[in-house]
C-alpha cells in the first residue's frame, strides 16, 4: 500500500491533484478578496467639540456636520474603520467617553452607530450601520453592512460615530486615510 502511494507521487497523479486543488483554492480566495476590497479607511478619531464659535452678540454656532447636530463634549482615544467596496464596515473604537459635566469620564450608558456620508456637504448621502452598546470604558466594535449600500466611489467621505438612541447626534468623527488605499 505504501509502495502504491509512493508510485502515485512519482507518476505525478497525486502531485497534479494537490496542485489543482491549491490553484482552485487560490482562485476562490482571490475572488473573495476582490469582492471585499477595502475602499475607505479611517485612522484616528476626533471627539466632538459642540460649538465652533460665538458671535459678538452671543449667538452660538453649533458644530453641525452633514446636517447632524453635535452632542455635548465627548472624547475618543482611538478609532480604526474600514469600508469595503460593497458597504461592509468594520469599526474599532476605544475610549469614547463624556468629556464634560457630572458624567465626565463615563460612557453615559450610550449605544452608537456609524454613518458614512458620501458627497459634498449639501448633497451628501448617508449610509448607516446598526447600533452597538459602548463598553464601560467606552470601547466598541461594529462589524456590519451599511444601509443603504454606499456608491462605488464615495466622494468627500465623512464618518461619524453617532448616538444610537433618540436624536442620533454625533460623538466622534473618523480621520480619513486619503491617497493610501489598497489597490
Amino acid at each position: 500500500m505504501n509502495k502504491n502511494r509512493s508510485g502515485n507521487f512519482r507518476n505525478g497523479r497525486a502531485a497534479r491533484t494537490i496542485v489543482c486543488g491549491l490553484l482552485v483554492a487560490l482562485a476562490v480566495t482571490g475572488m473573495a478578496s476582490a469582492q471585499e476590497k477595502t475602499e475607505l479607511k479611517f485612522r484616528g478619531g476626533i471627539g466632538v467639540i459642540p460649538v465652533t464659535g460665538v458671535a459678538a452678540g452671543g449667538t452660538v454656532t453649533l458644530n453641525v456636520v452633514r446636517g447632524v447636530n453635535p452632542a455635548g463634549p465627548w472624547r475618543i482615544a482611538d478609532l480604526d474603520a474600514d469600508v469595503s467596496s460593497y458597504g461592509r464596515i468594520r469599526v474599532r473604537g476605544r475610549g469614547l467617553l463624556l468629556a464634560a459635566g457630572n458624567g465626565i469620564g463615563t460612557n453615559a450608558g450610550a449605544s452608537v452607530f456609524a454613518t458614512l456620508f458620501c458627497g459634498p456637504a449639501n448633497t451628501a448621502t448617508a449610509h448607516s450601520s446598526d447600533r452597538v452598546a459602548l463598553d464601560v470604558d467606552g470601547d466598541f466594535r461594529i462589524d456590519d453592512v451599511l444601509s443603504p449600500a454606499p456608491p462605488t466611489g464615495c466622494d468627500a467621505p465623512v464618518l461619524l460615530i453617532r448616538n444610537g438612541a433618540g436624536s442620533g447626534v454625533w460623538f466622534a468623527a473618523g480621520i480619513p486615510e486619503l491617497g493610501r488605499l489598497e489597490k
